[in-house]
């Protein structure tokens, strides 16, 4: 009967099993292998050439990677605005605001709407002449106002702010989740003790809510690493690389100048980026997060 329990078990797992291993584990290891060679999909498997870790020297001769690198690396800014700006709308919404539920609606919607609509609305608010951005800086006085996403200074602070505004719904409700799961009698022991909102927030709120901003802050940290819808639409990269990101460059390498290589080394570069990220994260989250 054991032995038939566990045949069962692996045939009710099996077709996960056969699509993780299939969809994700092989693409994985081929993603390895092929960062040695020199290798274009066009031309058949006859003509892979393996060059070991060449590739992987040029990368770090190659400008535009380095471009890429060091604007995911200023992405990265997007995660703290974002969690403080959910943080505190959480607080707000689930303490002092009536209509909650209104107000959750409301700032998830542009986190579960189409990336690609909330882009183009984007273009359409950021254009530089008859943007109405532009146009309500000009009404205020500001004579020539920034050209956002056409503006290599300005581009990439144009997409993180879109990111920013986008990634806010998600973090609200979790963290609104986080708040609920907090004892009540903790606050009750601080209006006894005269504590005023702020040192609530301070030495019950935030700690408390600590395991929740470690979790978002490591999906948070993940998501910036896989930026390219947004980059697609609206710039492409430019203008002068200003936002071309890792992902956009890999894809870029791969399927447009077909270098399959060349792209697999830096998508093992960039997994070696997130896993060196999350382990830094594990192990300082044992001193500041409470469980």
């Amino acid at each position: 009967m054991k032995r038939r329990e566990t045949i069962s078990g692996f045939l009710f797992v099996g077709p996960m099993l056969i699509g993780v291993t299939v969809l994700t584990l092989l693409p994985i290891l081929a993603t390895f292998l092929l960062s040695m060679a020199d290798w274009n999909f066009i031309a058949g498997f006859k003509e892979m050439k393996w060059v070991g870790f060449d590739n992987f020297n040029r990368l770090f001769d190659d400008e535009g990677f380095m471009k890429s690198l060091r604007n995911n690396a200023y992405f990265l800014l997007a995660v703290p605005i974002y969690l403080a700006i959910s943080m505190v709308l959480a607080v707000i919404i689930d303490k002092y605001v009536y209509l909650k539920g209104y107000f959750k609606v409301a700032y998830f919607m542009p986190y579960i709407s189409s990336v690609v609509a909330v882009a183009i609305v984007w273009q359409v608010l950021f254009n530089p002449s008859a943007g109405p951005v532009n146009q309500l800086l000009m009404s205020l006085g500001i004579d020539n106002p920034p050209k956002w996403i056409a503006d290599p200074s300005y581009a990439l602070p144009s997409i993180m702010m879109i990111s920013i505004w986008i990634s806010i719904g998600f973090n609200l409700i979790v963290y609104i989740a986080g708040l609920q799961s907090i004892p009540k009698d903790l606050y009750e022991a601080a209006d006894i003790d005269g504590a005023g909102t702020w040192v609530k927030f301070r030495s019950i709120t935030f700690p408390q809510l600590s395991s929740t901003s470690f979790f978002l802050l490591i999906t948070g940290i993940i998501s910036t690493f896989k930026v390219f819808d947004l980059i697609a639409v609206l710039t492409k990269g430019g203008p002068l690389n200003s936002t071309s990101m890792l992902v956009w460059y890999l894809y870029d390498s791969a399927f447009v100048n077909l270098k399959i290589g060349y792209a697999s080394a830096m998508a093992v570069v960039l997994f070696a980026c997130v896993m060196m990220i999350t382990v830094l994260q594990w192990i300082g989250q044992k001193k500041w997060v409470n469980y």
